[in-house]
Order: C-alpha cells, then structure tokens, then sequence
C-alpha cells in the first residue's frame, strides 16, 4: 500500500488521469453541442469506433500519422451524416437509430479490420503510425507539475484547447447562437427564419467531428492500434458528463476529468488484488452515481419552483 503513497505514483496517477480523460472530453463536448441543438446523439460510441479504425487504416496505408488523423475524422463525419440523415429527414427515433448505428459499428469495424489484416481482434499486423507526443518547452522544467502535464500526445492538449474553442462556437459564435435557439424553442427559431432541421443537422456533424477526434486518440495516441470494441462505453460517459455539466464547456472538462480519474483509479485497484470484475464497473459506477445526482438536484428544483408558484 505504500507504493502508493509517494510522489512519483502520484505523479504518475495525475498523468494517466489526463491521457484518459482526453477522449472523454472530445466525446462530451460532442454531445454538448447536440445536447443544445436539442438532440442527444447516441450514436457517438459508433462514431469513435469507427474513427479509431479508419484512423489506423489510413496512416498504415498512407504511412502517415496526419492521414489518420483526417481518416478518422472523414470516419466520424460519415457516421454523423448517417445518423443525422435517418433522424431528420427519415424520421428515425433518435434513441433507437443511435444505439443501431453503435451496434453496426462494433461489427462493422471487426468485418473491415478482418478485410484489412485478416484479425478479427487488433490491427496489431498493420503498420500503423501513432501521433507524436509533445513536450512543453517550459513547464517540463517545473517539478512535479512538468511530469505531470509535459509529454502527453498532442491530441489531449488539442483536447484542452477544444473546450475554449467550443465555449466560443456555441456561446459566441452567429451558429451557436442559432444551436442555442432551435434547442431551446424550435418553434420560435423556425418563426423567425431559422431552418431547425438544418441547424441540428450541423450540430450532429459537429457533435460527430469533435467525438472523431476521440477515437483517433484511442488508436494513435492511448494505444498504437485498434481494438475490437476499444470504445468501452465511453461514448455513453461523454453524454454523462455533457449531461453532468449541465450545457457549460468548463464543467464538461471537469466532468471529463471526474471519469477519467474513476479509469485511472479503476487500473490503479487491479494492482492490489481486488476482483476484476469489481474494479471494472468502477467508471461505469461513477456514471451512474453522477446521473442520479444530477436527476435528484433537477427534480428538487422542480418542486420549488411549483412550490413557489
């Protein structure tokens, strides 16, 4: 136990909290931007799926590290233009049509890694390129914090970075304030010439562009190759946390790093012996745990402001 209890661990436990809440955070703020367009889009498990394939595949192909990277994000974004198509001009329920694409997207990606390699579980025979990690050309310097913010794939600090610029696109930007306005009252929106379906359609690609960014980080970042069902369910996380937060880009970054510490603490408890199965619903046990929080706190302030009336 007091392995655990030094500095060094503990630099090292800050530093995984990080690198596993990054796609996290590319997830939530996905499903922040279609939460405020008024849709959840569940289908962002599939998305990052499907990302993290494509990306492996193109840089293999294209030996090159940012031809993944566009690989996944040409992934995501088809995915999303699927998903938005069958809901908005199909009239697909929008629970059903996500959790279909996620299924078709775990068997689907196996189908295609077994096409390009002939596995069925990684694409460990394809050469795959990972994206490079950075060093912070000061803060590397600082004890402690250098260890244990330096060094991490360039992909988590994009994900740092793509919380400022969502707070802009969706806060002050001319499209987030159309996002804003269909998501509150499409009605009033569409009475002033906003086109609701055309506007969410935009918020579900972008939903999808930033959850690609995601699964590129799982397969060229987190790990040098993909996995069959790698995604684990954080697809479903990332709509907790944008749900935790409450529509605010910096409470979806703190949200993000709340489950990526339930990951690191959850790895950090397989070491001391504890039942595998125990320590794996861990994250998945938080995700909950926060959703009743967030239920309870909505239905008590409901009831006072009914009482008030």
């Amino acid at each position: 136990m007091s392995q655990f209890l030094t500095s060094d661990y503990l630099i090292a436990f800050l530093f995984s909290v990080i690198r596993m809440s990054t796609p996290i955070i590319f997830c939530a703020l996905g499903a922040l931007i279609a939460s405020h367009a008024g849709a959840i889009n569940m289908a962002l498990e599939g998305i990052m799926l499907t990302a993290s394939l494509l990306a492996v595949m193109f840089s293999a192909w294209l030996q090159n590290c940012w031809a993944g990277l566009l690989g996944a994000v040409l992934g995501g974004l088809l995915m999303s233009l699927l998903f938005a198509w069958l809901h908005l001009y199909k009239d697909s329920d929008l629970i059903i049509t996500g959790l279909a694409l996620n299924t078709m997207a775990s068997g689907g990606t196996v189908y295609l890694l077994y096409l390009a390699c002939g596995d069925k579980g990684t694409s460990r025979l394809l050469p795959s390129i990972n994206l490079p990690n950075v060093e912070l050309p000061l803060i590397r310097h600082i004890p402690v914090l250098g260890p244990v913010l330096s060094g991490h794939n360039i992909l988590t600090y994009l994900a740092l970075v793509a919380v400022f610029l969502c707070w802009v696109l969706v806060f002050r930007s001319r499209l987030g304030l159309r996002i804003r306005a269909v998501g509150f009252n499409p009605n009033a929106a569409a009475s002033v010439g906003i086109s609701v379906r055309r506007v969410k359609f935009e918020a579900l690609l972008l939903s999808g562009l930033f959850a690609s960014l995601g699964g590129a980080f799982m397969s060229m970042g987190y790990l040098s190759y993909f996995a069959r069902d790698m995604m684990a369910g954080r697809g479903y996380i990332g709509i907790a946390a944008a749900t935790l937060a409450d529509g605010h880009c910096l409470s979806t970054l703190l949200a993000s790093l709340g489950f990526g510490t339930a990951n690191a603490a959850s790895i950090t408890l397989a070491t001391m012996n504890l039942k595998a199965d125990l320590v794996a619903m861990i994250p998945y046990l938080v995700t909950v745990i926060g959703l009743v929080i967030v239920s309870a706190r909505k239905q008590a302030k409901a009831r006072k402001l009914q009482a008030d009336k």
